[in-house]
């Protein structure tokens, strides 16, 4: 039944975790490079590989896939084979349309600012942001993801999805307490909204391959880090089942 797949999918994502924290079972696992020195995945053994799984509504919420990140003439193009976003605004779209065919609540955010109040310190600390008006084009959400009629857009002015925006009230107020992370950037975005989703009380579920970044090491050692504190960062696959399942 597709209450038992639900179920054996929960326990599979817990297996994965502890599978990609196990270097005698991954040896392709990254290590954690900090200063001079690497830790290895061995110091967070049955510390920082527990499962969170999903719930029992889940929703996706997709951050910033805008034309800053995909258009290779923008500054903030991030076109890295495997790990940018090109490749992972591609990944998504089997995703979206899957979860969107089984009913699943799609929130997407997009960045601009329209008074000089707005970013407060996050511009004065990225200055460039300040050229993301409502009418630059490199706002606008990438043409192969489209909202679709149901969907809700949000703009945020700060990395997290959840920050001064209504996004936390919205999914709770629809029952939610499950959201698939995906979007960009990794080591930006994608971890302050998985951190504040927890905080939230969300378990927060990232699909790797739908996420993307400016570096590969970034990419990589964030994704690890937050696999390890915040939610579970899963193959797509074991989402796109679970989907399925429904």
């Amino acid at each position: 039944s597709s209450c038992q797949l639900i179920s054996e999918l929960r326990d599979l994502m817990g297996d994965e975790k502890r599978r990609r924290l196990d270097p005698q079972v991954d040896a392709g696992a990254p290590a954690v490079s900090s200063g001079r020195s690497e830790v290895s995945t061995e110091s967070y053994r049955g510390l920082f590989d527990g499962g969170l799984g999903f719930g029992d509504k889940t929703a996706v919420v997709v951050i910033d896939f805008t034309r800053a990140y995909t258009q290779p003439d923008s500054p903030w193009f991030c076109g890295g084979a495997g790990f940018g976003v090109v490749d992972a605004v591609k990944e998504s779209v089997e995703l979206l349309e899957l979860a969107r065919s089984k009913g699943v609540p799609i929130v997407y955010t997009k960045v601009y600012y329209e008074s000089p109040l707005d970013g407060g310190v996050f511009v004065q600390k990225i200055p460039k942001l300040r050229t993301w008006t409502k009418d630059n084009p490199l706002t606008e959400i990438v043409p192969e993801l489209t909202p679709g009629p149901d969907d809700t857009v949000i703009v945020k002015h700060y990395p997290s999805a959840f920050f001064g925006t209504p996004l936390a009230a919205a999914l709770t107020a629809r029952k939610v307490d499950t959201v698939v992370v995906i979007g960009c950037s990794t080591s930006g975005c994608i971890r302050a909204s998985v951190l504040d989703g927890m905080q939230h009380g969300f378990r927060c579920i990232v699909p790797r391959e739908c996420v993307g970044d400016r570096t590969k090491e970034i990419h990589d050692s964030n994704l690890f880090d937050m696999n390890a504190k915040n939610g579970d960062v899963v193959a797509k696959s074991v989402v796109m089942d679970y989907f399925r399942a429904l």
